[in-house]
């Protein structure tokens, strides 16, 4: 071992080892003081969020024990009701987790402006958490988890399952291998949105549903009236709820760019063009560029978002018969020896044009493959290595996805302090880093 590191796993083996020859001399062993608990014991798992993507996010978790279910929305949830009967079932998040003292790890699905709130408060209680993406509504929310997380100790996971993919990972080792050579641009688009965005004017008041808790489902929003325009699908096009189409998509789609580039804080983003804006809802479509230095030997890079349908510029040499990424989404990566495209979740990633794959061997893999993204999780909420979109990594990424979501509502280029959290010109667009919060509902 000499003049190696000594790996975590490797550490943990003589801890056990230890522990064992302790029980020999009449010491009581016990792993689960380490915060270890055996693969094959079951966790008790919650869901905040069980309907909608709430539903496939529990069922990824449904191997261990599924022990209570939270949703403000009792209609939206009702069929994974009926598919866990067993556990027990909330509106209020911070009543059950206050109740419940057998929760270990909570899956978290709301929209994104409850998400950091509702993670803050499982953390404080040393639940795990696996939070959807965006991992948060804003970029003081993303700095704040990430601390809460170390502080507490907990496994966590952001839901970008592409994350796990094998075709992230092949990208990585191919922009590492120098396959293209150094990358100066990276494109990345979607169709996304597919909800209304761009209203000029608040939905109609109408009655809350009997079946919904309208004041935890509005959380740390403000205090409105209820209507079916926000509440269950169409939120994410709001400002005070969601954010749009880069929220939606970005933290996949942006994902292979983030970890092959090691992306770190950019200097500046501008919102380049954008359709539909109001003072109430993202634009219908709009391109965003991000600007990042030099990173140890990787030279500046510049990154496009494109949503709303818009494209970038074919690579030269890739004729219009060519698919880039999978056609309405995905990313391109151009070096000064080639270029690359990637799907929505890392998938299908290929040199450009396609008769470079020919007889094309991709380099030795230095990744460590995931076993599934939620898997991922559970082991790691079982003492295992940390997951592998973990919140020192998810963390510091939805805050680079979120500085564009702030651009898409100011003209002009914004630059960005990352150590200070802070936009340095632009004092309006920098009260926008931080939310606000009702009482009740603050982190």
């Amino acid at each position: 071992m000499s003049g190696k590191k000594v790996s975590r796993r490797f550490f943990f083996m003589c801890s056990a080892a230890s522990l064992c020859a302790g029980s020999a001399l009449g010491r009581p062993a016990s792993l689960r003081r380490l915060g270890y608990k055996s693969p094959n014991e079951k966790l008790n798992v919650a869901a905040i969020g069980a309907g909608g993507k709430g539903a496939s996010d529990i069922d990824g978790c449904k191997s261990e024990n599924i022990v209570a279910l939270c949703d403000a929305d009792w209609k939206n949830a009702a069929k994974t009701f009926a598919k866990y009967p067993n556990a027990k079932q909330y509106k209020d998040f911070r009543r059950m987790l206050d109740q419940q003292k057998d929760i270990e790890a909570v899956t978290i699905s709301t929209p994104d402006h409850t998400h950091a709130v509702a993670a803050m408060w499982a953390m404080e209680r040393g639940k795990h958490v696996y939070v959807q993406k965006p991992l948060t509504h804003c970029v003081w929310e993303a700095r704040k988890l990430q601390e809460a997380a170390r502080k507490y100790k907990v496994a966590t996971q952001m839901g970008n399952q592409g994350h796990s993919n094998e075709g992230a990972r092949q990208l990585c080792e191919m922009i590492w291998a120098g396959e293209i050579g150094n990358v100066k641009q990276v494109h990345a688009w979607t169709n996304r949105p597919l909800w209304p965005q761009g209203l000029k004017q608040a939905p109609a008041a109408e009655p809350v549903p009997e079946t919904m808790d309208w004041d935890v489902w509005l959380g740390p929003a403000s205090q409105r009236p209820f209507s079916p325009e926000y509440a269950p699908f169409k939120w994410r096009g709001f400002f005070d709820f969601g954010c749009g189409a880069l929220g939606d998509m970005a933290c996949h789609i942006l994902d292979p760019a983030n970890w092959a580039l090691q992306l770190g804080f950019p200097t500046s983003v501008e919102c380049l063009r954008q359709e539909g804006r109001t003072e109430l809802c993202f634009p219908n479509k709009s391109v965003i560029r991000f600007e990042f230095p030099a990173r140890g030997k990787m030279l500046p890079v510049t990154v496009t978002w494109y949503d709303g349908g818009e494209m970038p510029p074919r690579p030269e040499g890739v004729d219009d018969a060519t698919k880039l990424g999978d056609g309405s989404n995905g990313s391109l990566f151009v070096g000064d020896k080639g270029v690359i495209t990637t799907g929505t979740y890392g998938e299908r990633t290929r040199l450009l044009p396609d008769s470079r794959m020919k007889d094309y061997k991709f380099p030795d893999p230095i990744l460590t493959r995931s076993p599934g993204h939620y898997r991922d999780w559970l082991r790691a909420c079982k003492g295992g290595e940390p997951a592998c979109s973990n919140f020192d990594y998810a963390g510091p990424f939805t805050e680079l996805v979120l500085l564009g979501v702030i651009a898409q509502r100011f003209d002009g280029k914004l630059l960005w302090d990352g150590e200070k959290i802070k936009i340095t010109n632009h004092s309006e667009a920098n009260r926008r880093v931080k939310d606000s919060y009702r009482k009740g509902w603050t982190l």
